[in-house]
């Protein structure tokens, strides 16, 4: 009988490795027919390695040599690279060298005169706010700046320096006008919307609605040329906040002037109507001549009474034959006709038997009609003393609020030109064009990635 076939050894590598048999079984390999011992040795696992078809674990990955990748041909220029090279050469490096040309070559020097100023309003108390100790300080007021800030960039300014100094000569003078530097010069003659245009450019205004400052940059081709500009420019805009100011005052005093002279008409009428009254009656004051009648009436009233008493006197002592008697009754008849000629003077006597007033009611008329004309008078010095009063506080208040123009900084005389800024324009032109340089290129790069 044939001995037992030894069984195969699986204490191996193989027989290590149960889960990547169990994972993946169809790369497990099939088993073989036994073989003796002497005829074939059991194969070991490190003898043929290849014959384990199990996947390798970690270690073996990491240690398994890659193929070699094939080497990158070298860089070579196209013609889309050199078509990149000339539009840097044509965009940026042209017009950088052309820039700095004209700047170091052609460009004439300019001169700057700096000026700063602002608005005051001079806002002086009243008596009450002294006393309870209110006083107010100057300050400034930014609708005045805002509007100054837009009058020294009008046409209007323009052309009143203009006609004072000639900013055309100014600006186009020989050796520093168009044939010189036809960037930066004024090309006369130019309409004054073309000055105005080139003012804009020359003259720079800087506003701070924060404090209320102005400050203003002047450019010419000389010092004295800026200086001027400058000082012009500062003689208009005080005349300008001038009349704005004395605007302002009319506008504030205007309804009291009105008012005033309204009521010096009304008094002028009620005076001369007075006048027309003491011409035609020959009375200067009806009143006096009445307190003159009064005295008078009394006057003769008291002598009436005395006549009586004595007359009385006689009548008790004498018979009614005496002359005295008859002397004292005449005596008393011609005091009581002359107190009745009196009364009717002024107005006092009784009505006719008709029913129309006596003859001395004329003088009453008279009377009334100067009291009206007097108090007509009255009421009119009174208004006119009213309007005066309010005139005076509207002129006194528009005093406190008087606005005027403080230079901070007075025209300044340059030693120095200091623009045009050559370095800072070539730097900006270079960054710039490189800019849109890049952008070009960029784009187009992109266009033709996607086709």
């Amino acid at each position: 009988m044939n001995a037992p076939a030894p069984k195969k050894d699986l204490s191996g590598p193989t027989a290590a490795v149960p889960d990547q048999a169990q994972t993946k079984p169809e790369t497990r390999p099939e088993a073989k027919p036994a073989e003796t011992p002497a005829a074939k040795p059991a194969e070991t696992p490190a003898a043929k390695p290849a014959a384990t078809p199990a996947a390798p674990g970690p270690s073996q990955a990491q240690s398994t040599p890659r193929a070699p990748e094939p080497p990158v041909p070298p860089a070579r220029l196209k013609r889309r690279h050199w078509v990149v090279a000339a539009s840097f050469v044509l965009m940026v490096l042209l017009p950088v060298t052309a820039s700095a040309w004209y700047l170091w070559t052609r460009a004439v020097d300019r001169y700057v005169s700096y000026i700063a100023f602002s608005v005051r309003t001079e806002e002086t108390s009243s008596a009450f706010e002294l006393l309870g100790g209110m006083a107010e300080l100057s300050g400034s007021s930014s609708k005045d700046t805002d509007i100054l800030y837009q009058f020294i960039q009008s046409q209007e300014l323009v052309a009143r320096i203009d006609d004072a100094i000639d900013l055309r000569a100014i600006w186009s003078k020989p050796g520093y006008g168009w044939d010189e530097d036809p960037v930066f010069a004024y090309h006369p003659p130019g309409t004054i919307e073309d000055l105005t245009e080139y003012w804009n450019d020359m003259v720079s205004v800087y506003s701070d609605n924060g404090t209320g400052l102005l400050d203003l940059e002047v450019q010419a081709f000389t010092p004295e040329d800026a200086h001027l500009i400058a000082e012009r420019i500062y003689a208009e805009s005080s005349d300008m906040i001038n009349e704005l100011s004395a605007i302002a005052r009319s506008d504030a005093t205007r309804y009291a002037r009105e008012e005033l002279d309204q009521t010096i008409v009304t008094l002028k009428e009620s005076r001369e109507a007075l006048t027309r009254f003491r011409n035609r009656t020959q009375i200067v004051d009806p009143t006096a001549s009445i307190q003159g009648q009064m005295g008078l009436i009394s006057s003769l009233q008291a002598q009436l009474a005395q006549t009586l008493i004595d007359l009385d006197l006689l009548r008790e002592n004498v018979s009614e034959n005496d002359p005295r008697i008859q002397q004292g009754e005449r005596r008393v008849l011609a005091i009581e006709r002359r107190i009745e000629e009196e009364r009717r003077k002024l107005g006092i006597g009784t009505a006719s038997a008709d029913g129309e007033a006596a003859p001395g009611s004329a003088f009453a008329d008279l009377v009334g009609e100067y009291e009206r004309l007097a108090v007509d008078r009255e009421v009119a010095e009174r208004s006119y003393t009213s309007a005066l009063s309010t005139y005076e506080s509207a002129i006194a208040e528009a005093r406190r609020q008087s606005r005027y123009l403080a230079a901070h900084v007075k025209p300044t005389l340059a030693q120095a030109a200091v623009e045009p800024k050559r370095q800072t324009l070539v730097a900006l032109i270079g960054i710039f064009c490189f800019l849109g340089w890049a952008m070009l290129v960029l784009t187009l790069t992109a266009l033709r990635d996607r086709r």
